[in-house]
Formats: structure tokens, C-alpha cells, sequence
């Protein structure tokens, strides 16, 4: 009984989905699709978020019948309060345009249609290889801008 006691269920998820997937549509159209392995909601806690522990997808169609830009990640945080998600260790996104984006630590700011970071990132289209410091993009990854850039090479289709 002591051990029961002592234990802190507060710090206990209030809810645990396993081999989720959540699809976001307006009038019927596909916006975004969420999948995961593993997701874990903390309600009792202030403030109260969601816990990908194993990483997450999504998948952006904006009512195309492929995707127009899709982000993944090994862990991921919801901060339900805020709308904002964190994204950590192995981000990846990529565009329509098969540009890709590599980051360690990315946020994604649902209310502001942003994503953006203050990390190292590094961004390859087909023609180059853009690296820098801090980052901000729309959340479907067509309008990026890096702060500082500290390098773009060229790619050359050499044959």
C-alpha cells in the first residue's frame, strides 16, 4: 500500500493509442493525415500535451490526391494549450518541388501555419545543397527562408 501511496498517477498518460491514424478533412477533402506507433496524452498535467515517444508522420494534401508535402520525425510533442508541436532527432521534410529538409529540432506552430527551428538545418533540392542556422517555413514547406546561411553548393549533373 505504501508503494501505491507514493506513486504519482498524475504523471501517468490519461490515454494511450497504439498504430494510430488521425485524417483532417474540410468539406470532405483531405487536409492532413497524422500516424504514429505510439501516442501517449497527458491531460492532468498543466499544461497538458501529447507524447509521441516513437516518432511520428504527416502527411499534407490540402485536397490533392497526393500528398503536397509530408514531415517526419523519431519523437514528437504536442503542447495542446499552444497548438505547437516539437519535433526532435531525425526530422525530414519534404515538398511537391522533392525538395528536403534535415533538421535535429524543428516546431511547428499549427495557429501561425509555421514551422521553424533556431538549428542546424539543411535543405537539397535537385540543382542544391542550402545549410545554415535557424529556419522558417509555411507548414506545407514552399516558402522556406533560413537566417544564416553557411553554405549552398551547387549540384552539377555531370555525366
Amino acid at each position: 500500500m505504501d508503494i501505491i501511496k507514493n506513486a504519482d498517477l498524475f504523471s501517468l498518460p490519461t490515454t494511450t493509442v497504439k498504430d494510430f491514424k488521425s485524417v483532417f478533412t474540410d468539406s470532405t477533402k483531405i487536409q492532413l493525415i497524422l500516424s504514429s506507433s505510439l501516442m501517449e496524452g497527458y491531460t492532468r498535467v498543466k499544461p497538458p500535451y501529447t507524447e509521441f515517444r516513437k516518432g511520428i508522420k504527416a502527411e499534407f494534401y490540402d485536397g490533392h490526391d497526393r500528398p503536397v508535402a509530408t514531415i517526419t520525425s523519431k519523437y514528437a510533442k504536442l503542447l495542446e494549450d499552444k497548438n505547437l508541436w516539437e519535433l526532435k532527432d531525425s526530422v525530414r521534410a519534404t515538398n511537391e518541388k522533392n525538395e528536403k529538409l534535415e533538421t535535429d529540432l524543428l516546431y511547428w506552430d499549427r495557429n501561425k501555419d509555421l514551422f521553424y527551428t533556431d538549428r542546424f538545418v539543411r535543405i537539397t533540392s535537385e540543382d542544391q545543397i542550402v545549410m545554415g542556422i535557424g529556419m522558417k517555413s509555411d507548414s506545407r514547406f514552399t516558402n522556406w527562408w533560413i537566417k544564416d546561411v553557411s553554405a549552398t553548393i551547387p549540384i552539377n549533373d555531370e555525366e
